[in-house]
């Protein structure tokens, strides 16, 4: 079953216009707004938050990979362009990770369907691998200042790596805390320790 999709379309042309008002519904989708302009669409989709914006290259005042390019930097939509063009430089600069497809008018609903259900995949896909990134990034830092606090309780208390890998743990479900806070506040006392240590000594 074809998922429902909220979709911006920015579209000069009436013909063209009226088409995928027309035709989008057909396949299951709600055409949120209208846009006539590529300015027109930036504010379109921010009222309309849609989940896709179908957009025409050429149009007046801002084009539609420019008005792309800003929708994006507010809020992550996928991006399909239409153009009766299919230069280099144009498919040049639609290259960015928004943009998932390039239509050429005059554009049919066999070729609209399989389009829209291959961008909503492929952001989807794209969304999940940010995620897993901005996840590992910070998995990896967190493990750099348990392994940190690690080290202060082996220099402190004279045990060995398991047993203050133990004692975190142990400390973390008592305060009912975070692993990471709990390492974070032993590094943080012992980097006041030493700073009072350096002050004794001056």
């Amino acid at each position: 079953m074809t998922q429902s999709l909220r979709i911006a379309v920015a579209e000069d042309e009436a013909d063209m216009c009226e088409y995928l008002e027309t035709t989008l519904p057909l396949l299951g989708h709600q055409v949120v707004g209208v846009a006539r302009t590529g300015r027109e669409l930036i504010e379109l989709c921010r009222k309309t938050q849609p989940d896709l914006v179908i957009t025409d290259v050429k149009m007046p005042d801002l084009d539609g990979i420019e008005a792309a390019n800003i929708i994006a930097t507010e809020r992550p939509v996928p991006v399909i362009l239409l153009s009766a063009f299919h230069d280099t430089a144009t498919i040049e600069r639609a290259e960015a990770d928004h943009v998932l497809a390039y239509l050429i008018k005059p554009i049919k609903e066999a070729d609209l369907a399989p389009a829209i259900a291959l961008v909503r995949r492929r952001f989807e896909e794209l969304q999940s691998l940010r995620r897993e990134a901005s996840d590992l990034r910070q998995a990896l830092e967190d493990r750099k200042i348990i392994e940190r606090a690690k080290g202060v309780l082996i220099k402190r208390a004279q045990i060995d790596e398991e047993e203050a890998f133990r004692r975190l743990q142990k400390l973390a479900m008592s305060r009912r805390q975070k692993l990471v806070e709990i390492a974070q506040v032993i590094l943080t006392a012992e980097e006041a320790c030493a700073e009072v240590k350096k002050a004794g000594e001056k």
